[in-house]
């Protein structure tokens, strides 16, 4: 996945908004104008390195950051941020795009399951089942990669 692929599925979710808090290069999404999901780094896209892969920090459920971490090489504990509750990952096609996605949006759905009922509820049940489209572009099933 590109950083434009996964600036595209990030801002897909309902009242996602992206802003630059920390600074140029270091794009951060929040659900709801409350709560970050979502922060991406570097690649040539973001003013980074030309040959340097974007990483992304995604929120994950402790048990299943574990486990991505053992089965992606490119998924490491999460840079600067809660290493139980965040994941790094490293946007060099490694991990499969669908996977990648399902990742954003486990993250999406445990922030935004975070938010005061009224929000919650209304950012939940817009999203019901959905998930971004990729478009096809270089998506992967697990038995592929």
């Amino acid at each position: 996945m590109t950083p434009g692929q996964f600036i595209d599925a990030a801002l897909w979710f309902p009242e996602a908004d992206e802003s630059e808090p920390f600074g140029p290069g270091a794009l951060v999404y929040k659900v709801a104008g409350q709560k970050m999901f979502a922060l991406l780094t570097g690649g040539a896209d973001q003013g980074g390195e030309d040959d340097a892969p974007a990483t992304v920090n995604l929120k994950c459920d402790p048990g299943l950051a574990l486990e991505l971490r053992d089965r992606y090489p490119a998924v490491t504990p999460g840079y600067h941020m809660s290493k139980k509750h965040w994941n790094s990952v490293l946007l060099d096609g490694t991990v499969p795009d669908d996977e990648v996605a399902e990742m954003l949006r486990h993250s999406y759905v445990l922030v935004a399951s975070s938010l005061r009922r009224a929000d919650r509820d209304r950012v939940l049940v817009v999203l019901g089942d959905d998930a971004p489209d990729l478009g096809g572009a270089g998506t992967a099933t697990p038995e592929q990669a």
